[in-house]
């Protein structure tokens, strides 16, 4: 198992369920994701470069994208949280999953995945 899985396994319920989830719905919607563990953390790279990452902190996991500067669909949506740049989806439990919203910005930033990190 590698490092990135076994962070997703080793977190306590209901973060381990959400988790698993999210990386169900991102190996599902994009095609050439390598998950690794980078920062600490999963995190997904398409062609080489990074695209988004999972992490659990304090009572949510975040979704946590790479190019978020770029990213169009459901600004409402993401929380940058004092952040500069990156911004995510956040989830406390798995019943907060927006399928809707959690693919649109999956498949949006997909399109930008070739994009620098800042604008």
């Amino acid at each position: 198992m590698n490092p990135a899985e076994a962070y997703i396994l080793n977190q306590e319920e209901p973060y381990r369920s959400i988790l698993m989830h999210l990386q169900a719905v991102i190996e599902r919607e994009l095609v050439g994701m390598e998950l690794k563990y980078k920062y600490k953390i999963p995190f997904y790279y398409v062609n080489g470069r990074p695209f988004c990452y999972l992490n659990q902190s304090k009572n949510y996991v975040d979704v946590g994208f790479w190019n978020a500067a770029h990213l169009s669909v459901y600004p409402e949506h993401l929380v940058s949280d004092g952040r500069k740049v990156m911004r995510s989806l956040r989830y406390k439990s798995l019943e907060e999953i927006n399928h809707t919203v959690l693919t649109a910005v999956l498949q949006d930033a997909y399109t930008m995945k070739d994009k620098k990190f800042w604008k």
